[in-house]
Parts: structure tokens; C-alpha cells; sequence
């Protein structure tokens, strides 16, 4: 056992929940996180002995410190949870894109504030906030979250400086062939976007959790930003 104890807020599903099993395996202990306690329960039921669950929606802010009131001291913070959006100019929405930065921009922000004083204070605590490749690959109705995902590098900067010695990066993965959101897509999808990668493949979600791994452990790194998508683009 590391005697870690990392939140991973988003952990009850997609790639936050391949991180959290990752990081069970090497010894911490994980709070992981659902819009639904029954789910977030379920979830850590699944995980083990060394994981439990509370129920957290980002998207609610106010509600945000009352629902991490049980959480104890930690050694890791992951801010991961997402939702995905095609919200285009011409038939703007404004609800979902109100929604939509709430969750990541005022949420993960409250999240950190809550949580201040568990924070442990030291180089060894790492903070990551989950972004996306969209903030320089923008495509048709990707507005909101293209704004939202560079807004996440913005964040960083601010929290590494006024947070130090806590450590604070940012995690932007490309397109992941084997997520729940890729992988159930139609035969043939995938087949462009494995083309325009130096390789023809495209990132996993293991590649994520290595990645996400590095940035909360790693005492040399802070207020990096990282890609994570194989090179995507560049071909």
C-alpha cells in the first residue's frame, strides 16, 4: 500500500474509471465520484476494499463543498468529469453552454477551493484537470468546448501559482480508439482518424492513464499541459 489517497472526481465511469482501478492496483486508495450515489456506491463496490464512493455533480457548484465534506486528507486530485456537446453558432444553445462551462470552468475550480484544506501542501501532490484536444482542434459545433478546453490551460496557470508547492498540469487526450464513446461507434468511423496519426493508431485509454498517472506523480512537473493522442494531426 502507498498509504495515497487520490479522488478521482468522474472515476465511475469511461477512462477516470480505468485510472481508478490503475491506481487501486498500485497500492492507493481512490474516492471516485457519480451524479448518483447508488452509482458511485455500485462503482466502488466493483473497485474494492480500497475505494468508496459520493455522489458529486460539478455541473451544481453551490453544492459542491457540502458534498466533499466527508472527504478526508489528500495526496491527488483528478478532475475529469466531462460532457460532450455540438453546439454551433448558428443554432446556439445557450442552456447547454451555460451548463457546459459551469461544470468544468466554475466546477473543477470550486472542487479545488473545497478541498483546500485537505490538500496535503507539498511538491509530492499532484492536481489534473481532464481538458480535450479540441481546444486546438476545434471542428463544426465544437465552440463551447473548444472555449472550455482552453479555458482548462488558463485554470492550470492560475492554480499552479497561487497552490505551489502543489503541483497543478492539465491532460488533453485526442481521439481514444478503445473509450466507450469511440469504440461503439459505427465500422469504419475510426478508420479516418487511425489515418491522420504517424502510426495509423490511435491513443488508448491505458495511454491516458499512463499519462494521467505522470502528471499527478511526478515532483518536476507543474503547469504543463499535455496532448495525449499518438500525433494526431501532424501527418
Amino acid at each position: 500500500m502507498s498509504g495515497r489517497v487520490i479522488l478521482v472526481v468522474g472515476g465511475s465511469s469511461g477512462i477516470c474509471n480505468e485510472l481508478a482501478k490503475d491506481l487501486i492496483a498500485g497500492g492507493d486508495r481512490v474516492i471516485v465520484t457519480s451524479r448518483s450515489q447508488a452509482t458511485a456506491d455500485a462503482v466502488a463496490a466493483e473497485l474494492g476494499p480500497n475505494a468508496r464512493g459520493i455522489a458529486l455533480d460539478v455541473s451544481e457548484p453551490e453544492e459542491i463543498a457540502g458534498r466533499l465534506a466527508s472527504v478526508e486528507q489528500l495526496d491527488g486530485l483528478v478532475l475529469g468529469a466531462i460532457e460532450r456537446d455540438a453546439n454551433t453558432i448558428r443554432e446556439y444553445d445557450i442552456a447547454r453552454a451555460r451548463r457546459l462551462i459551469t461544470l468544468k470552468l466554475i466546477g473543477y475550480t470550486e472542487t479545488v477551493h473545497a478541498l483546500l484544506d485537505r490538500l496535503t501542501p507539498s511538491v509530492d501532490t499532484g492536481i489534473v484537470l481532464f481538458g480535450g484536444r479540441a481546444k486546438d482542434a476545434p471542428y463544426p459545433g465544437s465552440t463551447t468546448v473548444s472555449t472550455i478546453n482552453g479555458g482548462v490551460d488558463g485554470l492550470m496557470n492560475t492554480l499552479a501559482h497561487e497552490l505551489a508547492p502543489i503541483r497543478v498540469n492539465s491532460l488533453h487526450p485526442g481521439i481514444i480508439g478503445d473509450s466507450p464513446f469511440w469504440a461503439g461507434k459505427p465500422e469504419g468511423v475510426l478508420a479516418g482518424y487511425q489515418g491522420r496519426t504517424p502510426g495509423g493508431e490511435l491513443a488508448t485509454m491505458a495511454d491516458i492513464v499512463d499519462a494521467a498517472k505522470f502528471l499527478l506523480f511526478n515532483r518536476g512537473v507543474s503547469a504543463h499541459s499535455l496532448n495525449v493522442d499518438r500525433g494526431w494531426r501532424i501527418t
